[in-house]
């Protein structure tokens, strides 16, 4: 909130669809949708009886349940690259888990990631990231150990010469490019033409594994996540936010020839207690069956393309799917740099003008707009309302 401006948080008492309300019954609509996970809203009725059945059988057991496997299977149907899953409670967790397993599946040591991209806060992943760390101004990597930042090779998001570059002096001891097929840690960037199919060529000719992190672009811009909607099949894949139904749950998966080296199978151990655990997969299990439903993803569409329609006069729009940012430039943005040149004093203002009319935008410049199913005319037409008062 201080990057907008504010003093103090927004402390928020209850949800319901598009909307929450505060403490003091101030009510919003709400489009940070706690960063991305309800795209049928807040306290959406069908998966809230799914998670009190579930609780009412026990909350969790530290053994396997029968949810976890049509989860895994669910997931598996989903997603193109996804041959095996293996399921955790947390997107940081579930990135630290693909990082180790891809050392020790190319028994090398090195990452590439691309600046702006926020892959969770493991220490490997932290170099150059965007989201909170950018909006607050925090260098990268205070804490994390000289050796595990240096087996960290960043190079600018939709760069494919740069990555290519990095890829010919570092690629006998690249274990993976990591990427978020759509960044949405410094705000909403697309992909150009080729970079996605760059990253894969690169892949295959160095050995390394391609990792695409779809814990915001999966089940989101597509049932099959940035995969499916641009045609180019990672190695393996991080999963989370909408995939939990809400709730703590995430998972990473690709080809079982890869996953099966994973403990009790492999050698490479992972494990977590409340991981699959019986109420997050009772969410998960009762979004992702709705999301089956190809008509769902129209409608986000057509949300999507009426809000960013609307607020088209007032910056620079960048929207994939059911994700959006509402850039303060006229300019389009291609990576981290292009993001950080925005006026960040003028988006902390809008943010302040919105929040006194009823409509939470994201507390950064460098965070998207999430569009759910609980979002209608009203909540639209409000929003680019509120915007074009603010000029």
């Amino acid at each position: 909130m201080r990057a907008v401006g504010l003093e103090e948080p927004l402390f928020v008492r209850r949800g319901e669809g598009a909307w929450i309300e505060d403490e003091e019954g101030r009510r919003y609509v709400d489009w940070v949708m706690s960063w991305g996970p309800l795209i049928f809203g807040h306290a959406d009725p069908e998966t809230v009886e799914a998670i009190a059945e579930a609780a009412r059988e026990g909350t969790t057991f530290g053994a396997a349940t029968e949810r976890e496997v049509e989860l895994a299977e669910e997931l598996v149907e989903a997603v193109p690259s996804v041959e095996m899953v293996r399921l955790v409670s947390s997107g940081t967790e579930a990135a630290m888990s693909v990082l180790r397993l891809a050392r020790a599946a190319t028994r090398r040591d090195r990452i590439l990631k691309f600046a702006g991209g926020y892959h969770g806060h493991a220490d490997a992943l932290l170099a150059e990231s965007g989201s909170g760390l950018a909006t607050l101004g925090i260098p990268s990597t205070p804490g994390v150990t000289s050796g595990a930042a240096g087996d960290t090779i960043v190079v600018p998001y939709n760069d494919v010469d740069a990555a290519a570059a990095a890829v010919e002096h570092w690629g006998e001891g690249l274990a993976a490019i990591v990427v978020e097929p759509v960044a949405g840690n410094m705000g909403v960037v697309p992909p150009e033409s080729g970079f996605l199919e760059g990253l894969r060529a690169l892949c295959d000719a160095s050995g390394a594994l391609l990792v695409f992190d779809e814990v915001i672009t999966g089940f989101r811009i597509a049932r099959g996540g940035g995969q499916e909607r641009f045609g180019v099949t990672p190695d393996l894949t991080i999963l989370g936010k909408i995939a939990g139904g809400g709730l703590p749950l995430a998972a990473f998966g690709g080809r079982a020839d890869v996953m099966e080296q994973l403990a009790p199978s492999g050698h490479v151990y992972q494990a977590g207690t409340l991981s699959g655990n019986p109420l997050a997969t009772a969410a998960a299990l009762s979004v992702l069956r709705r999301l089956r439903d190809p008509a769902a993803y129209d409608q986000l569409e057509d949300r999507g393309a009426r809000l960013e329609a609307g607020l088209g006069d007032f910056g620079r729009v960048q929207r994939v799917g059911a994700m959006a940012t509402l850039f303060m430039r006229k300019a389009p943005v291609r990576n981290l740099g292009d993001a950080q040149a925005s006026n960040t004093d003028r988006y902390g203002a809008l943010f302040r003008h919105l929040l006194e009319r009823g409509v939470y935008f994201p507390p950064s410049q460098f965070e998207a707009l999430f569009i759910s199913l609980a979002h209608g005319d009203e909540e639209i037409e409000r929003t680019v309302e509120a915007v074009a008062d603010f000029g």
